[in-house]
């Protein structure tokens, strides 16, 4: 497990990698993307919102996505925030909530 230090830093880079791949690829459909604190992603039709941000109590990375919650632990073994019952990573997750949204599957380079 990783310490709260350890854990704000990664996140942070994460989850800036995250809003920067997701700016890129908003150029390309119809939403919008904000980063300060958590993640928003914004769909005007139909009117969405999916928030990723980071949970320092309990060290993880929480998605709300189309009515549901993800809660991702760090995985030091493949680098990233994995959504354990899965295997899921962070950008995979959210790659696929997106897809879903603009009707058609996506790819994040984050």
């Amino acid at each position: 497990m990783i310490d709260d230090q350890e854990f704000r830093l990664k996140s942070d880079q994460v989850l800036s990698e995250l809003h920067r791949a997701l700016a890129e690829l908003s150029d390309q459909y119809d939403f919008e993307t904000d980063y300060g604190g958590a993640l928003t992603v914004e769909f005007e039709n139909p009117p969405t919102k999916f928030v990723i941000s980071p949970n320092a109590p309990v060290r993880q990375i929480w998605v709300s996505a189309h009515l549901r919650s993800y809660k991702l632990d760090w995985n030091s073994s493949r680098n990233a925030f994995v959504l354990s019952d899965t295997g899921q990573t962070l950008s995979e997750i959210v790659a696929s909530a997106v897809g879903q949204q603009v009707g058609e599957p996506v790819t994040l380079t984050a």
